[in-house]
């Protein structure tokens, strides 16, 4: 069964970014190679709407039997106003409060992230998994593209 992956908007555009491009393409890579069920939502497409024509066309070049769309939801809404009330985001995190809660209440195996401020963050991870748990879903595992790379192994 392939991994369910939902990845944000830091991640395309991680694949232009000098600093994340050469762990992104590798990422990428494995998306191509339809290893993974990638999966978007209209929070994502909203961002991506902003970025310019070269960004967006990038994530229609994923093959069409790995990719989902979600709708933002009731529930994934209440959730990341949960996320908010609890003052782990603040309101202007709104759309990374959607991204994470989108991945939670649809359970995906997996976030893809650059974005070390507001979500792929050890003490952030640990406060929206209490509340998952505390709200009777699932922990959300959350990673950054670089936990993907596979490495050679030379043993």
């Amino acid at each position: 069964m392939k991994l369910r992956v939902y990845i944000d908007t830091s991640v395309v555009g991680g694949y232009f970014d000098d600093e994340f491009e050469d762990v992104t393409k590798s990422f990428f890579d494995r998306i191509f190679n339809k290893e993974f069920l990638v999966y978007f939502s209209e929070i994502s497409e909203a961002e991506l709407s902003l970025a310019p024509d070269f960004v967006q066309e990038l994530k229609s070049k994923i093959p069409s039997d790995c990719y989902r769309y979600l709708e933002l939801d009731d529930e994934s809404k209440e959730l990341a106003e949960t996320y908010i009330n609890e003052k782990i985001l603040s309101q202007s995190s709104l759309d990374d409060a959607y991204h994470i809660a989108l991945a939670t209440v649809n359970r995906l195996d997996v976030l893809v992230s650059w974005n070390f401020k507001h979500i792929v963050n050890y003490h952030k991870i640990k406060l929206f998994n209490s509340i998952n748990l505390k709200l009777g879903y699932p922990e959300i595992d959350i990673r950054s593209p670089k936990e993907f790379v596979r490495y050679e192994n030379n043993d």
